[in-house]
């Protein structure tokens, strides 16, 4: 047997055990998203997620000028729009971003803080599928403006001072039993 057909046939094998091994995976685990993703299923998404944003939008810099102006609007769009899942900290930890699959990120945290502004932004206006992640972006300039201020808000997160999350507390939307 020639070694190329040799290769092929090992490959073949290759993938069929991966194929069961998920399989298998699946039937004694099933599709519950109570559970925290695998160590494979996370580096998967990462790398899936890095290789779905195009490497131009991956370097594209913020064209926002940070200033207090801005994160002031940002910190009242996050509290408005993103908070429900991601908290006023953006450490994710809320009832819905809980119990979403994969969770909602700790965007305080190095994985997400060590994103390229671009990707940042793509991931706003783009979303991230089989997430619950929408895409925001409409593609007009607005919109483009107010997720690049999103950004620069990100990358304040890990240094919110308490009066800036009391602050968007009173930004969050409210139930109408809630507002009565």
């Amino acid at each position: 047997m020639r070694t190329r057909n040799k290769l092929g046939l090992a490959a073949a094998a290759l993938v069929v055990v991966i194929g069961w091994l998920a399989l298998s995976a699946v039937v004694r685990h099933g599709f519950s998203a109570r559970d925290q993703p695998t160590a494979v299923e996370a580096f998967v998404a990462r790398q899936l997620r890095r290789l779905s944003v195009p490497s131009a939008a991956r370097r594209a810099p913020n064209p926002v000028t940070l200033t207090d102006e801005v994160l002031a609007k940002a910190r009242e769009h996050f509290a408005d729009h993103c908070a429900l899942c991601h908290g006023n900290d953006g450490r994710g930890d809320t009832q819905i971003g809980r119990n979403l699959y994969p969770k909602a990120p700790d965007m305080q945290a190095a994985e997400t803080q060590s994103l390229s502004d671009g990707e940042l932004f793509y991931v706003i206006e783009n979303g991230v599928r089989l997430t619950g992640m929408p895409a925001w972006g409409k593609g007009s300039s607005h919109d483009d403006e107010a997720s690049w201020h999103l950004v620069h808000f990100i990358r304040h997160l890990p240094d919110m001072t308490p009066s800036e999350i009391a602050e968007m507390e009173d930004l969050n939307p409210r139930s109408h039993r809630h507002r009565h």
